[in-house]
Order: structure tokens, then C-alpha cells, then sequence
């Protein structure tokens, strides 16, 4: 079985739209579609800066496919949980195209920048570019960004080692590896929020902010495959 990673712009849909408009905030589905109707509903997560939740909110609201989409939580509480509810019948779904078409993937996809990442589980006899160009219809654009073999498939800590890194925004990656790269986790060092900021020409409170979601995002990340 193959572990495939696949970059999708899911060109012209609400979340898609809404996320390349707001790059700093990141989308994640963390419940399933229910319902029986045309009226479809969901539990998504976004998480970034607040104003810019609010803007992509409003930009969301606007596709014709989007009935409702109202927070469960204030913009400023982190992160916000966001009540959905979609008419299936102008909501074009990836997932529904793989079952569609009987592939594995994983839940709990993200979208950060208008691109959709999702990752597929593929049998031998899977056909790797015709699911590509299934999900290319429509005028996606589609990227392989992965694809290995899975000796172990039956071990689930294998299957999403380092899943949580995908939660990190543009800017807290550009963050974080900045930091890391000029020795600011060093032991002992002096470095400070200070010459993050002056690498990246942003203010120390920006970079703060940024840095702490980051260290926030990947901790949790850790501790929740620590064997302990």
C-alpha cells in the first residue's frame, strides 16, 4: 500500500476562495458531512489571526453553496470552532469524489492558502493517475506532493507521525524556521525575539504571536504521540 499526498486548488469553492483571500488561517474538517437532505452539516476548526477569521467568515458566507456558517466560540479564543451547514447539492466535495471512487484518505483534511492537502491510501491495483485526473474535473489543479510505500500500515502512529506540522500557517513556518535556524532554541544563546524580527522585518509582537501559536501547534503535536 502506498501513502500518496496530493495538493489540491479546488478552484472556485467557498473554502478554497476564502482561504487563498486569508492565507494566515488554516481550515480543518474535524467532524463528518450528516444529513439526509440537501442541507448537509459540519464542524470545521480555523485557526489564525482573528480579524483574519472574521474576513475569511464573511468571504465564505458569500458562495451561494453556504447556508450557514456561525462560530461556536469567539474569533479571539483559539481556536475557533465554526458550525457549517452546506446545500450538497452545489457543494463540490473531494471526499465524495474518493469514495466515489473507492480510495482511503485520511480525515481531518486542511486547507491553508487556497490548496487543499489531502492523503490517500493506495492499493496495488489503485490507479494513481487516473484518481489524479478524476479530481482534476471541474478545473482543479493537482499536485503530487508525496507518495511512498507503506511497509506498516497496520501501526497507526505510523500513518500521521507529523501531521500536526500541516496546522502551521505560511508565516508560522516562516517563523519557527527562522528561529531555528539562527539559534534562538539554542542552549545557553542569546538571541531574542528581537533578531527573529530583524531577519524578518516584521515587528517583535508580530513575531511573538506567530512563534507562540507555532510552539503551541507543535508541542500539542508531540505530546500527543509521546508514549507516556
Amino acid at each position: 500500500m502506498r501513502e500518496v499526498t496530493l495538493r489540491i486548488r479546488h478552484n472556485g469553492t467557498p473554502e478554497c476562495v476564502a482561504s487563498a483571500r486569508y492565507p494566515e488561517v488554516t481550515l480543518r474538517s474535524v467532524s463528518s458531512m450528516t444529513g439526509r437532505s440537501a442541507e448537509r452539516k459540519r464542524i470545521i476548526e480555523l485557526r489564525g489571526p482573528g480579524d483574519d477569521i472574521e474576513g475569511f467568515l464573511d468571504v465564505f458566507r458569500e458562495a451561494d453553496s453556504v447556508l450557514e456558517a456561525e462560530p461556536l466560540s469567539p474569533l479571539d479564543v483559539y481556536p475557533v470552532y465554526v458550525a457549517l451547514v452546506v446545500d450538497a447539492d452545489r457543494w463540490d466535495s473531494i471526499a465524495e469524489r474518493l469514495s466515489d471512487l473507492g480510495i482511503h484518505y485520511r480525515t481531518g483534511t486542511t486547507i491553508n492558502a487556497g490548496i487543499e492537502r489531502w492523503t490517500l491510501y493506495l492499493d496495488p491495483d489503485d490507479d494513481l493517475a487516473g484518481v489524479i485526473r478524476s479530481l482534476e474535473e471541474g478545473g482543479n489543479d493537482v499536485e503530487l506532493a508525496r507518495n511512498v510505500e507503506l511497509s506498516e500500515i497496520e501501526r497507526p502512529p505510523g500513518l500521521d507521525s507529523t501531521g500536526y506540522l500541516e496546522d502551521l500557517t505560511r508565516r508560522q513556518r516562516e517563523v519557527l524556521t527562522t528561529a531555528i535556524g539562527i539559534g534562538y532554541y539554542e542552549h545557553g544563546g542569546d538571541v531574542g525575539l528581537e533578531a527573529i524580527a530583524d531577519e524578518l522585518d516584521l515587528g517583535t509582537t508580530t513575531v511573538w504571536e506567530h512563534l507562540s501559536r507555532a510552539e503551541a501547534k507543535v508541542m500539542a503535536g508531540v505530546v500527543d504521540r509521546l508514549d507516556v
